[in-house]
């Protein structure tokens, strides 16, 4: 099966990843840090998910890459849009003057009712021939990022851990053993060879992390602790959240404040009463047995 992966990626340039819709940190980290490999080893690369990412995801390498389809680039169609209402376009024509297209919109008798800032050009899509869908148990959840039309010669692996992953695509890679997509994709790389740098590291931590609760859940596997010493090896770069600050800028866990004694009032001083004691006549009840009393009543 790797075998098979490695003809894939080398006869197709042009590749994309899909993660589905509402994706969190471990499925959409994993994604970009394929997205980073793959850049760089020199393919064109695009990530797309159907939702736009959440304020969570901000801190991934690579998170404004994301797009929400697939994009033609030099080879897709161009469609132009623009508002219409009927009767109100007469005919629409296109001359050819000196190497350019110009296409003509005749207005009808009443005129048009939208003007240049409301017309849209839109490239249409162009299917990667290898697309790989990260952490998605089901092709209806990225929506209409994945037009099976489009796709429909397009080579699929399905990448994922998640129980109810319907086993879609030419190659499954289903781990269900596993606690994370980020430890599946952490351990893909690198039977591919591929330089995980800081960067995917650093991602692929923080997929981890999130996905078993900073390895505080118990279906949190063996292989999510070597995958992680294995990232931290390779610099990766553990993410943390600044703690919380109280009202007066005192942290009550990591600065102690100094504690505090009732003071004498101003302009006073405290007085201690003095005692002597006579080494060669103690008092007659220096070794009696003493009773105290508190002013704390139970």
């Amino acid at each position: 099966m790797l075998e098979k992966i490695k003809e894939l990626l080398a006869k197709n340039e042009s590749i994309g990843i899909a993660v589905g819709k509402n994706s969190g940190i471990d499925e959409m980290a994993s994604a970009l840090s394929l997205y980073l490999a793959l850049q760089e080893n020199q393919k064109t690369v695009t990530v797309i998910c159907p939702t736009d990412p959440i304020v969570e995801l901000s801190s991934l390498v690579g998170i404004d890459k994301v797009k929400r389809a697939f994009e033609g680039g030099q080879t897709g169609d161009l469609t132009v849009t623009f508002p219409y209402k009927e009767g109100e376009i007469e005919k629409i024509s296109y001359t050819l003057e000196e190497g350019k297209l110009n296409i003509l919109v005749k207005a009808g008798e009443n005129g048009l009712n939208f003007n240049e800032k409301d017309v849209e050009f839109n490239r249409g899509q162009v299917a990667p021939g290898l697309v790989f869908v990260v952490g998605t148990p089901r092709l209806s959840d990225l929506g209409t990022a994945f037009d099976m039309d489009v796709l429909k010669d397009s080579k699929v692996i399905n990448i994922d851990y998640k129980a109810e992953n319907q086993g879609f695509g030419d190659i499954p890679l289903l781990g269900s053993n596993a606690s994370s997509v980020s430890e599946l994709m952490a351990n893909f790389l690198s039977s591919l060879n591929f330089k995980m740098d800081v960067d995917i590291s650093s991602n692929l931590l923080s997929g981890l992390i999130s996905a078993t609760d900073n390895f505080q859940l118990p279906s949190t596997s063996a292989l999510a602790f070597e995958t992680a010493a294995s990232l931290l090896k390779k610099g990766a770069v553990r993410k943390t959240k600044e703690l919380a600050r109280s009202d007066t800028k005192e942290d009550a866990f990591f600065s102690p404040k100094e504690p505090t004694f009732a003071k004498a009032p101003a302009g006073e001083t405290e007085k201690k009463p003095e005692v002597k004691l006579d080494e060669n006549n103690p008092p007659d009840d220096w070794l009696a047995p003493k009773i105290y009393k508190g002013s704390t009543s139970v």
